[in-house]
């Protein structure tokens, strides 16, 4: 049984992050994966700053600490088990899975893992998993030729899904933040329209620019109550709320709102799905980046060495203008 010793990150406690050393070994039904490229998700950020949410289908280890932490990874197989008939040895995947991906090596199962397509370069491959899923959203928000469209957040994945709103041929596309840096970016990769919601109001800006009838859609893709209930303010009656962002902890919602004008909900969320569809989906949802429509590499804001993994993590917790941050081995 082959046998590889690499780094990986374990979470201690809030703010407690390093680099252990561990010992994977490769069963008959193991693939062993040398990183390329690992990136700093949302959910990581929550995780390091304290915030564990109750248990659910996505985690394959209990979310408490200590927390082997890390799943937005892509790499090179290195070594597969007896059994396994999926890949081989010099197979470039992308990891679907919660495997301690912060770490030169990563052992995962087959369905964990998905193919990189041909022509799709391997820094933004590696990156595969969080752009498969706000690709996914993107491209199945219901979004019409003509639609005004709010996306709330200008993170790594509302700045995708407002690019495909465009692509789409939606008439307006508002982003909807709190930073500028956030802003300007989402405006120089083709949003219509950006309002910062600490200087104006959203609502009252939305309502007068659609003579108080409202957005089409709107996507919401900042996490936060707040969010939730202005993205709910927003939609005409009738009109399509997106589910994108995944919100740990309860929220006080306006359902009133949701009911009395019959707001349509669509979930977009591709890894909770089966494996199954995932595997069919995601090369469709990464080929508008293999052709260049959406552009991911401006959304790459910092690199850091994995040596270096408390550093991005301090940056990634106090510099929210950091879109994707990432590690190198």
């Amino acid at each position: 049984m082959e046998k590889f010793v690499t780094r990986a990150a374990r979470l201690n406690k809030a703010y407690d992050i390093e680099l252990i050393e561990r010992e994977l070994e490769c069963g008959e039904d193991d693939i062993i994966v040398k990183n390329h490229l690992m990136g700093i998700c949302g959910s990581d950020k929550s995780f390091y700053r304290g915030f564990m949410p109750p248990q659910t289908a996505e985690f394959r280890q209990k979310p408490e600490f200590p927390f082997l932490l890390g799943h937005e990874s892509g790499g090179t197989v290195v070594a597969v088990g007896s059994r396994v008939s999926d890949y081989r040895p010099g197979d470039k995947v992308i990891a679907f899975g919660w495997n301690n991906n912060f770490a030169d090596y990563f052992k995962s199962k087959a369905f964990q893992l998905q193919p990189v397509p041909e022509g799709l370069d391997m820094d933004i491959a590696a990156l595969g998993e969080p752009t498969a899923c706000a690709m996914y959203s993107g491209l199945n928000t219901g979004v019409q030729l003509g639609d005004v469209v709010v996306v709330m957040g200008g993170g790594y994945a509302g700045q995708i899904i407002a690019q495909c709103s465009k692509l789409k041929g939606a008439y307006q596309v508002v982003v909807v933040d709190v930073l500028e840096g956030k802003l300007n970016l989402a405006k120089s990769l083709g949003a219509d329209v950006v309002i910062n919601s600490r200087e104006e109001d959203p609502v009252a800006k939305v309502m007068a620019m659609t003579g108080g009838r409202g957005a089409d859609v709107v996507v919401e893709a900042a996490g936060t109550a707040e969010s939730f209930n202005t993205a709910s303010a927003l939609i005409r009656h009738n009109g399509k709320f997106v589910f994108y962002s995944w919100v740990t902890t309860p929220v006080t919602l306006n359902i009133s709102r949701w009911h009395d004008d019959g707001l349509e909900f669509v979930n977009t969320c591709l890894v909770h799905h089966t494996w199954q569809q995932r595997y069919v989906w995601v090369p469709d949802t990464l080929r508008p980046i293999i052709q260049g429509s959406v552009k991911i590499r401006p959304l790459i804001t910092n690199e850091f060495k994995l040596a270096d993994i408390k550093e991005g993590f301090d940056l990634a917790d106090k510099d929210d203008a950091a879109i994707k941050i990432v590690f190198r081995p």
